[in-house]
Parts: structure tokens; sequence; C-alpha cells
């Protein structure tokens, strides 16, 4: 089977839905190459919770914050740590804070996209300094209307007969003529039938290589040691990193597959669609977050919202790669969440009463309850001695001791009873910080002690590391497009007529977040390095 069309955009996610929606006003056409059904339309991003990081909006300024490009690139440059090599991600993350705002935040408010009215406040730094100030806008609606919102306006665009949509094709080559661009080839999911499709221009937005966990493993980042023995999927199943190596066979390069945004608390899905898939929780400020026997993590205690990187890596050091959230009915009633659209169905839907009803009054206990009716890694018991059992026999072993976890929580509940003035425990002493910012204190509880028995249940989570985006990736240059390996001498230059955007592109450069993010710059990566791409086959530039 053959197709022929102007440009060719091999994904279906939300970067490749942006670009094509960018380029259709071209008068080109437009082929979209997807290997998932149509009902999935959307990737990733559609379960997600929606999150983008913007600077100095109207959003930020109606709450009183005054942010700016220099504070927002100061921040981002120290928390990302980059290799002193790295040159396109350093380039791309300063192109992301200049257009970010002007291309991103008020391009998706003119199509009815709105953001929650308060910010989130995430990765502020531990030992390496994060945010300054609150940028994290979240989509009401979660990243389920964003999707929606632009896939309805690719079917309703005055040309869209001008857009053709390949569903359940999976590519495997890039077609190369004398260093030319020809085209795609691979077959369909259904039939295995072979298919080519011929065009001028290609677009590579499938995502990246985290669907894998043997890529994940593979590319370990080598300081911390070997993986852990089991990590979790929270990466979309279709992202193994097919066009990373279509791409790298053409002598296109790609990068830092070894820079991985990772999560410390994920358990596993209860409606699994892939093997080992995971639920990404938000972690909760007030549990006592132990290790694989029931220690307590020290001499800092693991608690967000700081340095995801860290919580993980903490978790690598140990010799069983896996951790425990202690905690009480009380504390999961008010703070448990599980990140993305799927399980935040309020605010999916905007139905803004509902979603603040639930939030302060409401409470979480029907989504608790839920989990731990139907997920094995939420173990429940009305005592201490009962909850250490179950704990051991989820795992078949006897490694969590309950004089580990009775003294610590004894030790946290007496800091607790003698009150904020004298808090020595650095998770107290940030819990008492992080509720002087709203957006905070109306999900955190006040000084919650552990082992209060008008608190129970008990509640242990087992905690696994959960696999999600890729850092890394497809190099490209400020116009998106992929570059070459380099030379010996070091040079490189533009393979014409292909581009990559969104986590295929590492979400800009290939690594433009350096080992960490600051949050929100994964969709939003996904809205401007999509525009840039379309701007330049256009033949222009995002101003």
């Amino acid at each position: 089977m053959k197709y022929q069309s102007d440009i060719i955009i091999v994904g279906g996610g939300l970067a490749g839905i942006i670009t094509a929606y960018e380029l259709l006003d071209s008068g080109k056409k437009i082929l979209i190459v997807e290997r998932d059904h149509e009902d999935n339309f959307g990737g990733l991003a559609r379960w997600a919770f929606g999150g983008m990081l913007f600077v100095d909006t109207p959003h930020q300024r109606r709450m009183g914050i005054r942010d700016s490009y220099e504070i927002a690139r100061e921040d981002w440059f120290s928390f990302a740590q980059f290799d002193n090599e790295e040159y396109w991600g350093k380039k791309w993350a300063e192109q992301y804070l200049h257009l970010c705002t002007d291309h991103g935040y008020h391009f998706l408010r003119k199509h009815n996209i709105n953001f929650f009215p308060v910010l989130n406040f995430p990765e502020r730094g531990l030992y390496v300094h994060g945010n300054s100030l609150p940028r994290f806008h979240m989509v009401w609606g979660t990243g389920w209307h964003l999707v929606y919102e632009f896939i309805n306006r690719l079917k309703n665009h005055p040309k869209k007969e001008n857009l053709e949509i390949l569903f359940q094709h999976r590519v495997f080559d890039i077609l190369v003529e004398n260093q030319v661009i020809k085209g795609v080839n691979g077959k369909k999911e259904n039939s295995h039938e072979e298919f080519e499709a011929l065009a001028e221009q290609v677009v590579i937005a499938t995502g990246g290589i985290n669907g894998s966990i043997e890529r994940v493993k593979e590319n370990w980042y080598k300081p911390w040691g070997k993986p852990p023995e089991t990590i979790l999927n929270g990466a979309h199943y279709y992202a193994l990193g097919d066009l990373h190596d279509a791409t790298t066979r053409i002598n296109g390069n790609v990068v830092n597959l070894d820079k991985q945004w990772n999560y410390a608390v994920g358990i596993r899905h209860y409606a699994p669609r892939v093997h080992d898939h995971g639920l990404s929780l938000v972690p909760m400020k007030s549990t006592m977050w132990v290790n694989y026997e029931g220690k307590r993590f020290a001499p800092m205690p693991l608690v967000t919202p700081y340095d995801t990187r860290f919580l993980v890596e903490r978790i690598c050091q140990e010799p069983v790669k896996y951790s425990w959230q202690i905690l009480n009915a009380k504390i999961a009633y008010k703070e448990f969440s599980i990140s993305g659209s799927e399980h935040n169905v309020n605010m999916r839907d905007r139905n803004f009463w509902k979603f603040i009803y639930g939030m302060l009054i409401k409470g979480g206990k029907e989504l608790v309850d839920k989990i731990a009716d139907r997920c094995e890694d939420v173990i429940m018991a009305d005592s201490l001695d009962e909850l250490v059992a179950k704990m051991n026999a989820l795992t078949g072993s006897n490694h969590v001791k309950k004089e580990y976890i009775e003294s610590a929580a004894i030790k946290y509940d007496a800091e607790i009873k003698r009150g904020p003035k004298y808090f020595q425990d650095e998770q107290l002493i940030r819990l008492a910080q992080l509720r002087k910012y709203i957006g905070d204190r109306v999900r955190t509880c006040k000084f919650q002690q552990i082992l209060d028995p008008d608190a129970k249940p008990l509640i242990a989570i087992r905690s696994f590391i959960l696999s999600r985006k890729s850092m890394g990736g497809i190099q490209t240059n400020l116009h998106s497009q992929v570059l070459t390996i380099p030379g010996q001498d070091g040079s490189q230059g533009a393979i014409e007529g292909l581009y990559a955007v969104g986590e295929a592109a590492g979400f800009g450069g290939g690594g433009i977040h350096g080992y960490r993010s600051l949050e929100g710059t994964f969709l939003g990566g996904c809205v401007i390095n999509a525009r840039v791409a379309a701007a330049h086959i256009k033949g222009g530039t995002l101003a």
C-alpha cells in the first residue's frame, strides 16, 4: 500500500496533533500515521493531569506572583544541572522560556483552554534550587479536554480535506535517498501488510522510550547502580523508541536517553492495559516514608514537592529498591490523589462546584476505598501488628520490622504533640512552610499524628518506581529540525525535511531539562516545539 502527501507526521499525540493543526492552514496535504486505535487518538496527553509551566501570566499576577524570564531561567538552569557540554538543551530551555507565555499560554487561551485559578507549586528544590514561584498552570478539564479541543479543531478545520489520518499503522523506517527525506514505511497493525508513505517532509512525534521497561533499564543512569527489579509502566505503551532507532540508522543524533523523569510513588493499576501498568500517586506530604524494612529514610526524610529526582535516587540507594508510605485514614482522605485525568473526574469534566466540594468538604474517602479494595499495593489494618503482618505477606518476606515503624512513628507523633514552635523534624518544618501557600494548605493535613487512634485504620502503600517520561531523545536545533551525528570535528548539520517534536525530541533539543524538570514543561514542551516546527515548515518562525 502506498500513500502520498506533502507532510507526514508520525504519531498522534499532543505534539503531532498541534503540528497538524498549525500546518493545515498552509494548504499542504498532511498525513498523520498513528499506531494506536482511533479511540486512543491523543496519546498519553489524554490521561495527563494537564499542568503546564508558563511565566508571568495573568493567572500568576492575579495571585500576586511577580515572575519573569530572568527568574525562571535562573531556576531552570539551577535545577537542570546541565552537563557542561550540553548545547542544544540549554538553547531550547531559553527558547521555551521566551516563547511559552505568548505561544503557549495565550495561544491555548485563544483556543478555549482555560486554567484553574490556583497554581500548583512543585519542584521547589531540596539540595538544588528549583522553582522560586508557582508556575504550574493546571488545564481546567485536564489533558483530556486539551486533547479533545484540538482533535475537534482538526475535524472542523476549514481545510480538513487536506488531512488524512491512518490509524493502526506502525512506522519502522524513515526513507532517504541521496540524503533527501522521501517518507516512511512500516506495517499495518491488524494485517501486518507493509505500507509506504511518501512526502518531502517528515515530523517525528512518537513519544519517548519509557513505554519499554527493557529500554528504561538499558539506559538506567549508571551512577545509581542497577535499576530496580520492578519498575511500573506509567508511560504510553507505544513509546518504544522505534523512530529513535530509525533516526539513528539515517545518521540522526539521539542523545541523553539516561536522563529520565520517573516517579517515586507508583502502584499497580487495578485494571492494567499493559504488563506492570502503574498509577502515579501524587506523593502525600503527611505520610511517613519508609524503606523496604520499615526504616524511615534518613538523615533527610522523603517529602514532596521539592525534588522528584532526589526521591527516586534515594530509594534506589537501598538494597531493595521500593518503599512504603505509612499513614492513616485521616491523612489519606485529605491528601490521597492519583495523577491524571482518569481519577480526577470532576476536574476532567470541568464541574467546578463538585470539584471544590470534593476537595474542601467531601474529601477522598471514595477514591481511597476504591483503590484499597482493588489494588494489592494498598493495605489497611486496625493495628500496627496487623499492618506489618499484611505488608510482609504481600511481599512474601519478613523484611518489614514493626519496631522500625513504631519507633519512628512515636518520635514523629511526639514532636507534633509538642507543637510547631518546637519542630526539629525536617518533614514537619517543611509541612509548616508548605501550609503557608494556599495551593498546598487546602490539600495538606494539619500536623496529623500517624498512630492517632481516632484516625484509623492504619494504611501502608507499597510504592514502586514508575517509568514516565524520556528527557533525552532525538537532537534538534531551534527550528525542531533533526541534527546529524557529530563528525570527527564535532560539526553537525540539520537533516533537511526531518523534524522531531514532543517527547521524541526530549521535549526540545534532545535534552531541554538536563537532569531535572521544573514540571509543566512536558505538555508545554509539546505545544511549543510543535508550533516551532510547523512555523519553520511554513517558512517562518514564532516571533
